[in-house]
């Protein structure tokens, strides 16, 4: 049998939890720009990152979309959890932020893993507490913070994630996860590119490292 190469990980589980992460897990490679998980799809499998970024968005009635948070390495998606947890559908979007490459776990281990190890179950809650506090940050934002500042948070935040001052991304992308217009943050990026903060290219923006500290 293949082994899965589970070593980014080793550090957050048992020895004898990654041996059955090897026994029922499947890698898989996904591309950049790839949906991986749909809105209204039942939920077959748990998704561990072992490389890349994955972004997660919830639909509105209109069909608008807003970015919730950013899944990288040595996580999963809170969502997920959630919805193998009360046997649900799917409530989000996942979609690739750059090349993915993770390992996905068939829900049925998700019960019987609780319940036997401690691991799992800090890794589950752990997950679960971090995108709690991400959800109340993209709430306060909504809320309290001016489109500029919750743009420059969400190229912050994307260049953090990504590990990269240069973001492959457009206009339009950013106006749909802010849940705004491709003019208006053009003008905002304007701004900020005369301010010194960022440089914009064809479709790619390279934000001063000066801002990320």
């Amino acid at each position: 049998m293949k082994k899965v190469d589970l070593s980014p990980v080793e550090s957050l589980f048992e020895p004898q939890l990654l041996e059955e992460m090897n026994r029922v897990g499947v890698v898989k490679n996904v591309e950049k720009g790839e949906l991986m998980i749909d809105i209204g799809e039942s939920i077959q499998h748990i998704p561990l990152i072992l490389d890349g970024v994955i972004k997660i968005v919830r639909e509105d009635e209109s069909g608008d979309e807003l970015l919730l948070y950013f899944v990288e390495f040595g996580n999963t998606c809170a969502m997920t959890l959630n919805c193998c947890l009360g046997q649900t559908k799917s409530e989000i979007r996942a979609l690739c932020e750059s090349d993915v490459r993770l390992i996905l776990i068939p829900v049925n281990y998700m019960d019987p893993w609780l319940a036997k190890y401690k691991s799992w179950r800090s890794f589950v809650f752990n997950n679960f507490n971090t995108r709690l506090s991400e959800l109340l940050k993209a709430v306060d934002a909504l809320t309290f913070l001016k489109l500029d500042e919750r743009l420059m948070n969400y190229l912050t935040e994307k260049a953090k994630v990504t590990d990269n001052t240069v973001l492959e991304v457009t206009h339009l992308e950013i106006a749909n996860d802010l849940n705004s217009s491709r003019v208006v943050i053009s003008r905002l990026l304007k701004q900020l590119e005369n301010e010194g903060v960022l440089r914009l290219g064809r479709n790619t923006i390279t934000l001063s490292e000066a801002n990320l500290l």
